[in-house]
This record gives structure tokens, C-alpha cells and sequence, in this order.
């Protein structure tokens, strides 16, 4: 016993003498979780899918084939308490927190994360939620390299290293994919390329698939046939098949986040959202079981030629409806698989239209299925390298390889030009982070919305009639108003075009509530000024500011006026020598 105690004491303390020692041993002990941590989590997701649809198929025979209805709810009811109780940093997809995690808290995330998240994403998936398997599994992979990194207490960079270790195992173990793995954690999580720590990611990445593909295989995510350029006019084809994969991917953007919205609006325990959300996503299954769940059956049956056209652009939409259910009344999932879901029916039904038109100079409708999957996680995430690296190992296709990286690129140049913001970076700046590595830094970064906010802006009840607001515009000079009801608080924004546009309707006598805008944009007072203009979608003459801890508590308004006094001000001390 002395002896092994010695050789260990020996080992620790060789392992410590080099740095590159110490950081290889580390990352394929991450790998190795990780790795574990993907089996783990798929054998719970089957099992959770066979208790709820297979038990719940029994125990709600009396109602025939619309038992599925209820469902995703019952998972709903498991999934709100858990998150709300244990780790409310496990709902939505998972990604954004772990870079938020990488940006601003040096790579720490809670231990506990790993645990709650693969349980609550396990339930939300098994119960039929609409989502997919790699947000969790990024954020249970990159949980469990934090936790090793605080507990050998590594300094930030190390850990953030780990950090990105776990994420690249997660998604190679995951998705058989290696090299995606490494590429993803280093695009996605980290935001560049770090060239000195790159060997340890990639070694981690290996470990985990090695370790996954013990008990699961090697074996493809999707079997398709090998697919190859038919005639040069197809890249004509992929091109506009990027175009369409942008307009899909920024429209998935918005409606999850619409969806969100929505959600944060009603005035219900946030425990009880899931479940209501689940109400709606079971509605939605009813159509279609591949809506359920991370959906690839579905995309093999379109990869395969076996939906209509019909079919294909029913169930893209209807994807994008449910994923933004699911994710936005607080389940727990990633936005990969649904982005692929959405992906393969829009480039097959393309595919589809093609064939009829051209069948002569046209490949097969799966090769453009294949391009779609990864144009539209790229158009949704911004990352090329990765989605063309990760379909190409999901698929083991290097036929269309040219062709996909057409529509990829086109997605993403022109999602970018539609939506600045990621559907993972979106979620940190309506929070108020701001993960981008920029070294610029702009006047309206270091101004805070408290600082020049209006405080005691005046407001109106939505019961005032709409002859009363006009007559309070014309005494104030004032074109808006922030709508606070008898409680205190906010529930909309009325301003003088909202009085003209009701101007031609004569049900009775109008209130200020039946004109106004019930979800308005808002901003929180730690936000940056240039945070706000860039979420800010379209242009607005005064912003709600809200508590972060409850959008419906009016703080004060942030005006254009004050915008321009403040950087007037920022200016002329910057020139002043000020600041």
C-alpha cells in the first residue's frame, strides 16, 4: 500500500513538472467523460422516449392515437421544476452559456450543470420535445472540463481550454465526428483559432469518439448513397438553394425568439411554461411523429425521396414552429438537429422541384437535401468550417463536397447581411453580453443605459382612452408612452402612429390598450448603448428600460435624445482628454 501510495505521489508531481504533460493527461481525461457522458445521455434519451411513448401509448389507450398530445407536456411538468429549482443556467439550448462561461467567467460553470442538464434534456427529448442532442451534451462535455480545471486550479486560460476540450468530445463523441468536434469548439465555443492549445482539443476529441464508438459503434449518423455533381449548371442550383437556407435559417431565428417572448410575457410560475409549451408541441405531433424528438428518421425518409413536396415544406415550417415551442417556453435541447431537420426538408423539396424541371442535369434529391442540412445550421450559427466538416463525417458524402460548400458559404454570407446576430450569440445580448473578441472599442460600449436613461418619464393606463392621449401628445410634446397598468407594471409601448393607425376603426370608443404594442423591445440599465442599437431591429424613438429579474418593472426610458446627449458628451471628453 505505501509502495502505490509513493508511485502516485511520484506521478502527480511529474504530471505537475511540465505544463504540456499536465495539459494532454487533462484533456483525454475530459475526453474520456465526455465521451462517457454522450453514451450516457443518448441511453437516457431512449429510455425516457420509450417510458413516455411506449408507457404513456398504455396507460392512455382511451385515446387512441391523440395520447401523443399529452405527452410532451408530461415531460413539460419534469422539466420546469427541475431547471427553475436546480440550474436555471440548463434551459434553452446550452451553447450560449457555455461561451458566456469562456467570455466573461474564465471558463467556471457550475458542477451541478452536467447533471441537471443531461437529466432535463433527456426528459425534454424522450417526451418529445422538438430539439436536438448538441447543445446539452456541448454544455454537459464543457461542465465536466470546468469542474476538472477548478479542481486542479488551473488559471483561466487552462480552464478555458478544458472548457473547449469538453465541448469538441461532446460533439465528436455525439455525432461520430471528430474533426467537426475540434472545429466546433474552436469556431463556435472559443471564437478563433488557438494555435498553442490546439493539440489538447483535438486529442480530447479523439479520446471521446474513441470511447463513444466502444459502445455505440462506429456507424454513421445518416446512410445516404454517394452523390455527385450531374452537369456544372448545378452550382447555379446550390446557389440558390444558399440563398433560401439563409431566409430559413434567419426566420428560425426570429420565431424561436418571438417564441421566447411570448413566454416571458405570460404570467404564469416559470416552472409551468414547459409543460404548456409541451400542450402545443404535442398538437403540432399530431401531423407528424418526426416532429418529435431530434427528428432523423424524418430526415432519412426526405434524404431517401419518400415525402412529397407538399409534405417536405409542411414539415420545415412546422419544425421551426415546434423547436421554437420547445426552446421557448423553457425546455432544454439544442438547435443543431432541428437546424438539419429543417435543412434536409427544404433542400429535398428544392431537390424535388428540380428533378421535375431538369431531370437531366439534376443529382438526386438527397444531394441536395444533404447541402440544405448544413447551409442552414451554418445560415443559423455562422459556422461554415463546421457544418461543412460535420456533414461531411455524419455522411461519409465527399461527392458534393463543392457544391455544399456553395450553398454554405452563400448562407452564411447572407444571413449575416439579414441578422448580425447568431441564434447562440442573440440569446448573450438580450441579456447584455457581448461575447465578440473585438479590439475596437466604440464610443457607445462604455456608456451604460442607466447612466443616461430617463427616470420619471411619464406613463399612461392602458384604460385611458384614445382621446385623452392625444390631448396628453399635444400638452407633453411627448410622441409615446410607456403603458403601465394598476399593479406597476409594464405591458406595452403606445406612441402617436398607434393612434393613426387606429384612426379608421370604429369599434366604439378606443383605450390606450387596444391600440398599443403589447411586446416592445426593451432594454435592461447594465446594457451598453451600442448592445441596444444592435438588437434593436428597427428604429425607435423611446425604449422601455426593465429590471433584468422582471421585464414587467419599469425603471425609466431610454430616448433618442439621450443617445445623442451622451455620446455629444462621451465625445467631447474623449477629446477633452477626459477619458
Amino acid at each position: 500500500m505505501k509502495f502505490l501510495r509513493t508511485k502516485l505521489v511520484q506521478a502527480a508531481s511529474w504530471l505537475r513538472s511540465s505544463e504540456t504533460v499536465t495539459g494532454l493527461f487533462l484533456a483525454i481525461v475530459v475526453g474520456v467523460i465526455a465521451g462517457l457522458g454522450a453514451v450516457l445521455f443518448r441511453w437516457l434519451i431512449n429510455s425516457f422516449q420509450s417510458l413516455f411513448f411506449g408507457g404513456g401509448a398504455k396507460a392512455l389507450a382511451f385515446l387512441g392515437d391523440y395520447y401523443v398530445i399529452l405527452i410532451p407536456a408530461a415531460g413539460g411538468l419534469l422539466v420546469g421544476p427541475l431547471i427553475y429549482f436546480l440550474a436555471r443556467e440548463v434551459k434553452g439550448h446550452g451553447v450560449p452559456e457555455v461561451m458566456e462561461a469562456v467570455a466573461l467567467k474564465g471558463g467556471r460553470i457550475r458542477p451541478r450543470v452536467s447533471a441537471v442538464k443531461a437529466l432535463a434534456s433527456s426528459l425534454c427529448i424522450g417526451s418529445g420535445g422538438s430539439v436536438g442532442r448538441e447543445g446539452p451534451i456541448v454544455q454537459i462535455g464543457a461542465s465536466a472540463g470546468s469542474a476538472i480545471g477548478q479542481w486542479f486550479r488551473l488559471s483561466d486560460e487552462h480552464l478555458k481550454t478544458l472548457v473547449a476540450c469538453g465541448a469538441a468530445g461532446g460533439i465528436s463523441a455525439t455525432f461520430n465526428a471528430p474533426i467537426a468536434g475540434v472545429i466546433f469548439a474552436l469556431e463556435v465555443i472559443l471564437g478563433r483559432v488557438v494555435t498553442r492549445r490546439f493539440a489538447y482539443v483535438v486529442i480530447s476529441s479523439v479520446a471521446a469518439d474513441f470511447l463513444a464508438q466502444l459502445f455505440l459503434g462506429n456507424r454513421r449518423a445518416f446512410t445516404v448513397p454517394q452523390f455527385s455533381i450531374v452537369s456544372a449548371w448545378e452550382f447555379l442550383f446550390y446557389a440558390l438553394l444558399g440563398i433560401l437556407a439563409a431566409l430559413a435559417a434567419v426566420a428560425f431565428i426570429r420565431a424561436l425568439y418571438r417564441c421566447e417572448d411570448l413566454f416571458d410575457y405570460l404570467k404564469l410560475p416559470e416552472y409551468f411554461k414547459p409543460a404548456l409549451g409541451g400542450l402545443a408541441i404535442g398538437l403540432i405531433g399530431l401531423y407528424s411523429p418526426h416532429l418529435f424528438g431530434v427528428g432523423y428518421e424524418g430526415i432519412d425518409l426526405a434524404l431517401g425521396g419518400q415525402l412529397t413536396l407538399g409534405m417536405l415544406l409542411i414539415l420545415s415550417l412546422l419544425k421551426i414552429l415546434a423547436t421554437s415551442l420547445t426552446i421557448g417556453s423553457g425546455g432544454s435541447g439544442g438547435i443543431f438537429a432541428p437546424s438539419l431537420f429543417i435543412g434536409a426538408m427544404l433542400g429535398t423539396a428544392l431537390g424535388t422541384l428540380l428533378n421535375e424541371l431538369f431531370p437531366t442535369i439534376t443529382a438526386p434529391v438527397g444531394a441536395y437535401g444533404v447541402a440544405g442540412m448544413a447551409a442552414v445550421f451554418a445560415g443559423a450559427a455562422r459556422a461554415p468550417f463546421s457544418a461543412i466538416l460535420i456533414m461531411f463525417e455524419m455522411t461519409g458524402n465527399y461527392g458534393i463536397i463543392l457544391p455544399l460548400m456553395t450553398s454554405v458559404v452563400i448562407s452564411t454570407v447572407l444571413a449575416r447581411a439579414l441578422k448580425r446576430e447568431t441564434i447562440y450569440t442573440l440569446k448573450l445580448l438580450r441579456r447584455g453580453v457581448d461575447v465578440e473578441q473585438e479590439e475596437v472599442v466604440d464610443v457607445m460600449r462604455t456608456i451604460k443605459v442607466h447612466e443616461v436613461m430617463t427616470r420619471d418619464f411619464p406613463t399612461v393606463p392602458p384604460g385611458m382612452p384614445v382621446k385623452e392621449l392625444v390631448k396628453l401628445f399635444q400638452k407633453t410634446g411627448h410622441h409615446g408612452f410607456p403603458v403601465v397598468n394598476e399593479e406597476g407594471e409594464l405591458v406595452g409601448v403606445v406612441t402617436a402612429s398607434d393612434v393613426e393607425r387606429s384612426l379608421g376603426r370604429s369599434d366604439g370608443e378606443l383605450t390606450v390598450g387596444d391600440i398599443a404594442t403589447k411586446s416592445p423591445f426593451v432594454a435592461y440599465p447594465d446594457q451598453s448603448l451600442d448592445r441596444v442599437l444592435v438588437a434593436a431591429e428597427e428604429e425607435y424613438g423611446r425604449i422601455p428600460v426593465v429590471g433584468r429579474d422582471d421585464r414587467r418593472r419599469l425603471i425609466g426610458v431610454l430616448r433618442r435624445h439621450d443617445i445623442i446627449r451622451a455620446y455629444r458628451k462621451k465625445v467631447g471628453q474623449m477629446r477633452r482628454g477626459g477619458e
